[in-house]
């Protein structure tokens, strides 16, 4: 099943990673992922919030992602990116059929966060051929939030789809950067977000 190409036609485009060299930064770098240890504070948000940019964790068969238009890559996405959602949760956007083969939700024992991890069959969305994924977080769109902390709270999302993979993550605080890391938008999900990516014959990890 493939989306609609006239579905994004309204979405104006931001300039590629060619055009714009902050968009390639944040593309994810070859080699093996290390955590890196950055404390930098995230910048607030400061567009406005939106319904296609708020994405939440209600359980392992009922979330939101943001994700790229039509043939778009994931760092190219991250200033118009817009929220789909598992069937029956209510957004003008669900998720393609077998999109999402395996997820797992988990939290922190001291409520600070809500996360999931999980695998998708890139092949059920239009991804952009050859795209090895990138993040989402409270500025990239800007303005973007989770229902778990609400607007300004810290929140990441990176999705893989060269991996079949993706993750989230939804901290309660605002730059919560011991749980909601943002400087680790190059280190892949089972670095940046520690949980489950294997899920019987299905696995990303």
């Amino acid at each position: 099943m493939h989306l609609n190409p006239e579905k994004y036609d309204h979405i104006e485009k931001k300039p590629t990673t060619a055009q714009n060299p902050r968009l390639s930064r944040r593309r994810r770098a070859g080699g093996t992922p290390t955590k890196r240890q950055n404390d930098q504070p995230t910048p607030e948000p400061t567009g406005g919030s939106s319904t296609l940019t708020t994405v939440y964790i209600s359980g392992p068969n009922e979330f939101a992602l943001l994700l790229p238009g039509n043939d778009e890559l994931v760092s190219d996405a991250e200033d118009d990116g817009v929220v789909f959602c598992t069937s029956g949760s209510g957004c003008a956007n669900p998720f393609p059929t077998g999109f999402i083969t395996g997820s797992a939700v988990a939290e922190a024992a001291d409520g600070s966060y809500i996360q999931i991890t999980g695998c998708m069959d890139s092949s059920q969305f239009p991804f952009a051929q050859g795209d090895d994924g990138g993040q989402f977080d409270v500025r990239f769109p800007n303005g973007a939030q989770c229902t778990f902390g609400g607007y300004g709270a810290s929140f990441i999302e990176q999705v893989e789809p060269d991996a079949d993979r993706f993750c989230m993550r939804c901290c309660k605080n605002a730059d919560d950067q011991e749980n909601c890391n943002s400087h680790q938008d190059r280190a892949g999900c089972p670095v940046a977000i520690p949980g489950t990516y294997e899920f019987g014959e299905v696995g990303c990890s």
